[in-house]
């Protein structure tokens, strides 16, 4: 599965009519959800009348079929312009609210690993993000790659050439499931999601071992000694985005309370703001998409961190810069992309001390402060870059799986406290890792790319 995403270049009536299709999603999805609260609040207060189980109001079913044959049923009523929008608007909304409401109660239930996920809520026509599903009807891509066709829609205009989704389609390794129109940043993009028969690959270097160590300083260390720079994005158009939240605040926006309608100056100003941030969304996109694909087609084993991502969010001084970084992206691109290209993936524990491990010869440290970025050792005297000292020791739990004839090493064991001697491991399952591809890693033999000297 893979999606193909292209910016689109509407007429203003088209314009309108992606619109009238996005309100009638949210309409669909508004009226289910009133249903659904309705029917639950009264069981709720029936309850506490004293009513037996069995006297109860009737549940209504939370599936996407049980709410389509209820909206089939109201909706000549609810929304009798409804033969103007494509039936798939409405089941856009509706499988929201499905998707929703499964996500809720096997969270509550301890059926859903993670945070917990709050009960859906009444999606508005101001604050959320128009976008429609279509799923059946006409879907393709013109022959001249420039314009799409989209059911009810007709044909769309693209903002540059879908020459590579194309050439697959033509070639029958592809075929279209769903199309997805979205306005993000105040343009409108079409994602297609894509069946793809994907041909076998090898890396460039199958027998090489890479460790990467994420960074704000840097936004990536590989155990090679290559540093990746934090370009920063969000730091570098911060000034511009001030200048225009200022911009928007000294205009007439609307106030719930009294009912006032923004200016128009507003909304160009929320405009400009709004394309300020996607700007930055999308130079941030552009640099993982680049630095992840870069590494899964040089590299066949990469080993990288089990980071909480989370808890770094939460630290009020490192937030901003975290985020911006794109932690979990790299790790979530680096995971599908592997797959692609044919390498593997090990996944170190998030309590093994790679900063705190000399690289050189094995002894940890106890305490390691943040603002430490050189690492020094009192057993051998190495002196190295704290982030560099962490990459090779990721590149070293692939190498020692290698040594011990079993599969990958990912730092399991390991625990809050770091105690002084090795490296704290132990052995995964033969033949796995942790992004469930079989097969040992391959030995790092001799390649120029990960020199690792460990005297014991």
């Amino acid at each position: 599965m893979q999606a193909y995403r292209y910016a689109l270049d509407l007429t203003p009536c088209q314009e309108r009519a992606v619109l009238a299709n996005a309100g009638a999603a949210r309409v669909a999805y508004n009226w289910a959800l009133a249903r659904v609260k309705a029917i639950m609040d009264q069981r709720a207060a029936e309850r506490t009348y004293g009513v037996p189980e069995e006297l109860l109001t009737p549940t209504v079913g939370w599936s996407l079929a049980k709410l389509r044959k209820a909206w089939n049923a109201a909706k000549a009523d609810v929304a009798p312009w409804w033969p103007e929008c494509s039936k798939e608007a409405f089941n856009t909304g509706l499988d929201a609210l499905a998707c929703g409401l499964k996500n809720w109660f096997d969270s509550r239930t301890g059926k859903r690993k993670g945070r917990r996920v709050g009960f859906p809520r009444f999606k508005s026509r101001r604050r959320s993000t128009p976008s429609v599903r279509f799923t059946t009807g006409a879907i393709r891509v013109e022959p001249d790659r420039q314009h799409v066709v989209l059911p009810r829609l007709g044909r769309l205009k693209l903002h540059e050439s879908a020459r590579k989704l194309a050439r697959r389609l033509e070639a029958g390794t592809a075929r279209i499931l769903s199309a997805t129109v979205r306005r993000d940043g105040g343009r409108w993009h079409v994602a297609f999601c894509v069946e793809v028969d994907r041909a076998e690959r090898t890396p460039a270097r199958p027998r090489a071992v890479v460790g990467v160590d994420v960074g704000i300083t840097h936004l990536a260390v590989l155990s090679t000694g290559k540093l990746v720079p934090n370009p920063r994005h969000l730091d570098e158009a911060a000034r511009r985005m001030r200048r225009l939240a200022r911009q928007m605040s000294r205009r007439v926006g609307p106030d719930r309370r009294t009912g006032q309608q923004p200016s128009k100056r507003w909304e160009r100003a929320r405009r400009h703001v709004a394309r300020a941030h996607a700007r930055v969304a999308n130079l941030r996109r552009d640099g993982l998409h680049k630095l992840t694909t870069r590494l899964t087609r040089k590299y066949g084993t990469i080993v990288v961190e089990d980071l909480n991502v989370a808890g770094m969010l939460r630290n009020r001084r490192l937030a901003r810069r975290v985020a911006d970084a794109g932690f979990g992206e790299i790790r979530r691109q680096v995971t599908y992309k592997i797959g692609w290209n044919g390498g593997h993936l090990v996944v170190a524990d998030r309590w093994y001390p790679s900063s705190k491990t000399c690289s050189a010869c094995g002894a940890v440290k106890a305490k390691l402060a943040l603002s430490a970025r050189t690492y020094k050792c009192t057993s051998c005297g190495l002196v190295l870059d704290r982030d560099l000292n962490a990459a090779r020791n990721l590149a070293a739990i692939a190498r020692e799986a290698t040594t011990a004839g079993s599969g990958p090493v990912a730092g399991r064991g390991a625990d809050h406290k770091t105690r002084p001697g090795g490296p704290v491991a132990t052995k995964r399952q033969p033949g796995t890792t942790q992004a469930g591809k079989t097969g040992t890693v391959p030995p790092p033999g001799g390649t120029a790319d990960h020199v690792l000297t460990r005297a014991h």
